[in-house]
């Protein structure tokens, strides 16, 4: 409770010196469960508006930004993106998502200055807080025993498209914990702990019922699991079961 109480008073902080100074404020990256409890909380600061980015679109792990509802002039998120190869691919190990992260927070950084981590063949590109760049460009230099190149990512068109795999089936109903089951194809029961257990959220909601109705484009993280985009549904079988199709991030 400690640690959420000073989360909140940090993000009215921000707030508060956005209105009173007429800056811009950011926070650090927040995870799902901070960006909820900021949704959940419904929190209102009178002449200051909200507005959210991880550096591209869809980013789980996304800043906040606080600006008076007055500001005159224009502002950019302070994120970089920087991207991560192999010197030589041939002599390479096959990283995943986990060995980046690990690299980069063997560092001595704390998750909040690290954004999204997308991983894509021989390379990866992750976001960083932009007063982080520097320190990230001159100290990285090897993903466990892969020695490394680390550049800047200046042109947006340089971003690897996110990977979709269409999935396809049918449920009684178009339910949380059946779009769940048949996302990560798991028993619907054992989905239930997921979603029970805080581990489901819906646009960065936490959502706590099994039969909450997910809507058409909704986007869908379970936490230790992946995400999905819920598509919606393509009609109903013979025995009145929805035909539904996702596409889940991979």
């Amino acid at each position: 409770m400690e640690r959420d109480d000073f989360f909140q008073r940090r993000i009215r902080e921000l707030a508060n010196t956005a209105y009173q100074r007429d800056i811009v404020t950011f926070s650090d990256f927040l995870n799902l469960n901070e960006q909820n409890m900021i949704n959940n909380r419904n929190f209102q600061f009178p002449g200051v508006s909200m507005e959210w980015s991880g550096g591209y679109e869809n980013a789980e792990r996304q800043m906040v930004a606080f600006h008076p509802d007055a500001l005159v002039f224009p502002w950019e998120y302070p994120i970089d993106c920087l991207k991560i190869e192999p010197k030589a691919v041939k002599f390479s190990e096959k990283l995943t998502h986990r060995d980046y992260l690990g690299a980069l927070l063997n560092l001595g950084v704390e998750r909040s200055v690290i954004g999204d981590i997308l991983v894509k063949e021989d390379a990866a590109w992750f976001f960083c807080h932009h007063k982080m760049t520097d320190f990230f460009l001159e100290n990285l230099c090897r993903v466990r025993h892969t020695s490394i190149l680390i550049t800047k990512v200046d042109n947006p068109e340089e971003l690897p498209e996110p990977v979709l795999q269409p999935v396809s089936g049918t449920c009684a109903s178009v339910r949380l914990d059946a779009l769940i089951a048949l996302a990560f194809q798991e028993s619907r029961s054992h989905m239930v702990s997921f979603i029970e257990g805080g581990s489901v959220f819906v646009n960065g909601r936490l959502v706590t019922s099994n039969g909450y109705e997910p809507k058409e484009g909704d986007i869908i993280s379970v936490r230790g699991k992946g995400r999905f985009r819920f598509e919606g549904t393509t009609g109903k079988t013979k025995k009145g079961r929805c035909a539904v199709r996702i596409m889940r991030y991979i």
